[in-house]
Protein backbone atom coordinates (compact mmCIF):
# COMPACT_ATOMS: atom_id res chain seq x y z
CA UNK A 1 0.00 0.00 0.00
CA UNK A 2 1.38 3.39 -1.01
CA UNK A 3 1.02 6.54 1.01
CA UNK A 4 -1.63 8.77 -0.53
CA UNK A 5 -2.10 11.47 2.06
CA UNK A 6 0.28 13.83 0.27
CA UNK A 7 -1.25 13.40 -3.17
CA UNK A 8 -2.34 16.62 -4.84
CA UNK A 9 -5.96 16.99 -5.93
CA UNK A 10 -4.94 16.63 -9.56
CA UNK A 11 -3.01 13.41 -8.88
CA UNK A 12 -5.92 11.96 -6.91
CA UNK A 13 -8.35 12.84 -9.69
CA UNK A 14 -6.14 11.07 -12.24
CA UNK A 15 -6.03 7.97 -10.05
CA UNK A 16 -9.83 7.92 -9.69
CA UNK A 17 -10.41 8.33 -13.44
CA UNK A 18 -7.77 5.71 -14.27
CA UNK A 19 -9.27 3.16 -11.87
CA UNK A 20 -12.74 3.70 -13.35
CA UNK A 21 -11.39 3.17 -16.88
CA UNK A 22 -9.27 0.10 -16.12
CA UNK A 23 -11.11 -1.64 -13.26
CA UNK A 24 -14.69 -0.64 -14.19
CA UNK A 25 -16.07 -0.70 -10.62
CA UNK A 26 -19.81 -1.39 -10.37
CA UNK A 27 -20.55 1.21 -7.73
CA UNK A 28 -19.08 3.78 -5.38
CA UNK A 29 -18.12 1.35 -2.64
CA UNK A 30 -16.17 -0.87 -5.02
CA UNK A 31 -14.33 2.15 -6.44
CA UNK A 32 -13.37 3.34 -2.95
CA UNK A 33 -12.18 -0.13 -1.91
CA UNK A 34 -10.03 -0.57 -5.04
CA UNK A 35 -8.26 2.77 -4.58
CA UNK A 36 -7.75 2.36 -0.82
CA UNK A 37 -6.14 -1.05 -1.35
CA UNK A 38 -3.35 0.65 -3.27
CA UNK A 39 -3.19 4.06 -1.63
CA UNK A 40 -3.44 5.09 1.99
CA UNK A 41 -5.97 7.85 1.35
CA UNK A 42 -8.42 9.05 4.02
CA UNK A 43 -11.92 7.90 3.06
CA UNK A 44 -13.47 11.36 3.45
CA UNK A 45 -10.84 12.95 1.19
CA UNK A 46 -11.40 10.28 -1.45
CA UNK A 47 -15.20 10.58 -1.32
CA UNK A 48 -14.97 14.36 -1.60
CA UNK A 49 -12.85 14.07 -4.76
CA UNK A 50 -15.23 11.52 -6.28
CA UNK A 51 -18.25 13.74 -5.65
CA UNK A 52 -16.46 16.73 -7.19
CA UNK A 53 -15.55 14.77 -10.31
CA UNK A 54 -19.13 13.55 -10.59
CA UNK A 55 -20.47 17.11 -10.25
CA UNK A 56 -18.08 18.27 -12.98
CA UNK A 57 -19.31 15.48 -15.26
CA UNK A 58 -15.86 13.89 -15.53
CA UNK A 59 -17.03 10.54 -14.15
CA UNK A 60 -20.39 8.77 -13.99
CA UNK A 61 -21.22 6.32 -11.23
CA UNK A 62 -24.72 5.06 -10.51
CA UNK A 63 -24.20 5.27 -6.78
CA UNK A 64 -21.64 8.03 -6.58
CA UNK A 65 -23.67 10.15 -4.23
CA UNK A 66 -24.49 7.42 -1.79
CA UNK A 67 -21.81 8.47 0.72
CA UNK A 68 -22.35 11.18 3.33
CA UNK A 69 -24.15 12.21 0.28
CA UNK A 70 -26.79 9.58 1.11
CA UNK A 71 -28.16 12.44 3.16
CA UNK A 72 -29.88 15.22 1.30
CA UNK A 73 -28.14 17.79 3.49
CA UNK A 74 -24.77 16.58 2.19
CA UNK A 75 -26.02 16.62 -1.39
CA UNK A 76 -27.10 20.25 -0.97
CA UNK A 77 -23.45 21.16 -0.38
CA UNK A 78 -22.31 19.80 -3.74
CA UNK A 79 -22.01 21.69 -7.02
CA UNK A 80 -25.09 19.89 -8.31
CA UNK A 81 -27.22 21.92 -5.90
CA UNK A 82 -25.83 25.36 -6.76
CA UNK A 83 -28.85 26.19 -8.91
CA UNK A 84 -31.12 25.51 -5.91
CA UNK A 85 -29.36 27.99 -3.63
CA UNK A 86 -29.14 30.63 -6.38
CA UNK A 87 -32.88 30.28 -7.01
CA UNK A 88 -33.82 30.48 -3.32
CA UNK A 89 -31.45 33.40 -2.71
CA UNK A 90 -32.79 35.31 -5.72
CA UNK A 91 -36.39 34.80 -4.58
CA UNK A 92 -35.63 35.96 -1.03
CA UNK A 93 -33.60 39.00 -2.15
CA UNK A 94 -36.38 39.99 -4.54
CA UNK A 95 -38.98 39.72 -1.78
CA UNK A 96 -36.91 41.90 0.53
CA UNK A 97 -36.26 44.41 -2.25
CA UNK A 98 -39.96 44.70 -3.10
CA UNK A 99 -40.84 45.60 0.48
CA UNK A 100 -37.73 47.65 1.30
CA UNK A 101 -37.29 49.79 -1.83
CA UNK A 102 -40.05 52.39 -2.34
CA UNK A 103 -41.34 53.34 -5.80
CA UNK A 104 -39.65 56.76 -5.77
CA UNK A 105 -36.23 55.60 -4.55
CA UNK A 106 -34.12 56.13 -7.69
CA UNK A 107 -32.03 54.49 -9.10
CA UNK A 108 -32.55 51.45 -6.82
CA UNK A 109 -36.13 51.14 -7.93
CA UNK A 110 -34.79 49.86 -11.29
CA UNK A 111 -33.10 46.98 -9.46
CA UNK A 112 -36.46 46.26 -7.89
CA UNK A 113 -38.10 46.21 -11.33
CA UNK A 114 -35.45 43.92 -12.78
CA UNK A 115 -35.62 41.44 -9.91
CA UNK A 116 -39.42 41.65 -10.04
CA UNK A 117 -39.48 40.62 -13.69
CA UNK A 118 -37.24 37.61 -12.97
CA UNK A 119 -39.30 36.76 -9.89
CA UNK A 120 -42.62 36.84 -11.74
CA UNK A 121 -41.81 35.70 -15.28
CA UNK A 122 -39.02 33.20 -14.66
CA UNK A 123 -38.65 31.63 -11.21
CA UNK A 124 -42.10 30.01 -10.71
CA UNK A 125 -42.08 28.37 -14.13
CA UNK A 126 -38.40 27.45 -13.97
CA UNK A 127 -38.74 25.65 -10.65
CA UNK A 128 -41.94 23.94 -11.80
CA UNK A 129 -40.28 22.60 -14.96
CA UNK A 130 -37.21 21.67 -12.92
CA UNK A 131 -39.46 19.66 -10.60
CA UNK A 132 -40.98 17.83 -13.59
CA UNK A 133 -37.63 17.23 -15.28
CA UNK A 134 -34.99 17.32 -12.51
CA UNK A 135 -32.05 16.57 -14.80
CA UNK A 136 -31.08 17.74 -18.26
CA UNK A 137 -30.69 14.09 -19.30
CA UNK A 138 -34.29 13.30 -18.43
CA UNK A 139 -35.45 16.43 -20.22
CA UNK A 140 -33.59 15.36 -23.37
CA UNK A 141 -35.19 11.92 -23.10
CA UNK A 142 -38.56 13.68 -23.28
CA UNK A 143 -37.38 15.64 -26.31
CA UNK A 144 -36.80 18.94 -24.50
CA UNK A 145 -33.72 20.98 -25.32
CA UNK A 146 -32.47 24.06 -23.47
CA UNK A 147 -34.47 26.55 -25.56
CA UNK A 148 -37.67 24.58 -25.06
CA UNK A 149 -37.07 24.42 -21.30
CA UNK A 150 -36.62 28.21 -21.21
CA UNK A 151 -39.80 28.76 -23.24
CA UNK A 152 -41.72 26.34 -21.03
CA UNK A 153 -40.43 28.07 -17.90
CA UNK A 154 -41.66 31.48 -19.06
CA UNK A 155 -44.94 30.05 -20.33
CA UNK A 156 -45.57 28.18 -17.09
CA UNK A 157 -44.85 31.32 -15.06
CA UNK A 158 -47.42 33.21 -17.12
CA UNK A 159 -49.90 30.39 -16.51
CA UNK A 160 -49.30 30.21 -12.76
CA UNK A 161 -49.72 33.94 -12.03
CA UNK A 162 -53.44 34.09 -12.96
CA UNK A 163 -54.11 30.92 -10.95
CA UNK A 164 -52.47 32.46 -7.88
CA UNK A 165 -54.47 35.65 -8.39
CA UNK A 166 -57.71 33.68 -8.72
CA UNK A 167 -57.04 31.74 -5.53
CA UNK A 168 -56.07 34.89 -3.60
CA UNK A 169 -59.29 36.53 -4.75
CA UNK A 170 -61.22 34.04 -2.62
CA UNK A 171 -59.10 34.63 0.49
CA UNK A 172 -59.38 37.41 3.09
CA UNK A 173 -56.10 38.91 1.81
CA UNK A 174 -57.31 39.56 -1.72
CA UNK A 175 -55.20 40.44 -4.75
CA UNK A 176 -52.69 42.84 -3.23
CA UNK A 177 -48.91 43.22 -3.46
CA UNK A 178 -48.00 41.53 -0.17
CA UNK A 179 -50.01 38.31 -0.58
CA UNK A 180 -48.99 37.99 -4.23
CA UNK A 181 -45.27 38.38 -3.49
CA UNK A 182 -45.40 35.99 -0.52
CA UNK A 183 -47.40 33.46 -2.53
CA UNK A 184 -44.85 33.54 -5.36
CA UNK A 185 -42.02 33.18 -2.84
CA UNK A 186 -43.68 30.16 -1.23
CA UNK A 187 -44.46 28.60 -4.62
CA UNK A 188 -40.89 29.05 -5.83
CA UNK A 189 -39.41 27.53 -2.66
CA UNK A 190 -41.81 24.57 -2.74
CA UNK A 191 -41.18 23.76 -6.41
CA UNK A 192 -37.40 24.23 -6.03
CA UNK A 193 -37.34 21.93 -3.00
CA UNK A 194 -39.34 19.25 -4.82
CA UNK A 195 -36.97 19.60 -7.78
CA UNK A 196 -33.79 19.22 -5.71
CA UNK A 197 -35.20 16.18 -3.90
CA UNK A 198 -36.12 14.55 -7.21
CA UNK A 199 -32.69 15.42 -8.61
CA UNK A 200 -31.04 13.92 -5.53
CA UNK A 201 -32.92 10.64 -5.98
CA UNK A 202 -32.13 10.60 -9.70
CA UNK A 203 -28.41 11.01 -8.98
CA UNK A 204 -28.21 8.33 -6.28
Amino acid sequence: MQLGQNLTEEQLNRIIIQVIKTKEPKDLEELVNIIRKEFLIPREKLLKSIVKLQAQGKIILKKTLALNVTRLTAYLKTARAHWYWITILTAIITTITVFAVPENFYPWVYVRYLLGVIFVLWLPGYTFIKALFPSAEKAREKGLDTIERIALSIGMSLALIPIIGLLLNYTPWGIRLTPIVLSLLALTIVFATIAIIRQYHADT
